[in-house]
């Protein structure tokens, strides 16, 4: 069974940095692009970041570049989003989505069609 699990979201004033954490259990990271999405009450759901490892391909969103970076370890399986410099506007619950691996090739983060399994969500709420 494949599981992914969102963890360190919380509560931070703006300017400040959370890491979050999609632990995958049931899949090899190597195999999947592994998406972050983030949805704000009333909005659609927006990419942020995904990460293929197999290819070596990471993109971002422009409201996003040079503040999140995504990483993922492979001794743990798991993939983290480095928040940094938050707004406001970052406040949203926060998913991790795993896709085919090839689907990074495309140009930007994958749309949530494309991801197969997806994780229950972390709230990350940004104060200013």
């Amino acid at each position: 069974e494949v599981q992914l699990v969102e963890s360190g979201g919380g509560l931070v004033q703006a300017g400040g940095s959370l890491r979050l954490s999609c632990a995958a259990s049931g899949l090899n990271l190597d195999d999947y692009t592994i998406g972050w999405f983030r949805q704000a009450p009333g909005k659609e759901r927006e990419g942020v970041s995904c990460i293929s490892r197999s290819v070596r391909i990471t993109h971002y969103a422009d409201a996003v570049k040079g503040r999140f970076t995504i990483s993922s370890d492979n001794a743990e399986n798991t993939v983290y989003l480095q928040m940094n410099s938050l707004k406001p506007e970052d406040t949203a619950v926060y998913y991790c989505a795993a896709a085919h691996w090839a689907a990074a090739q495309g140009l930007g983060v994958p749309p949530p069609n494309e991801y197969n399994y997806w994780g229950q969500g972390t709230q990350v709420t940004v104060f200013s």
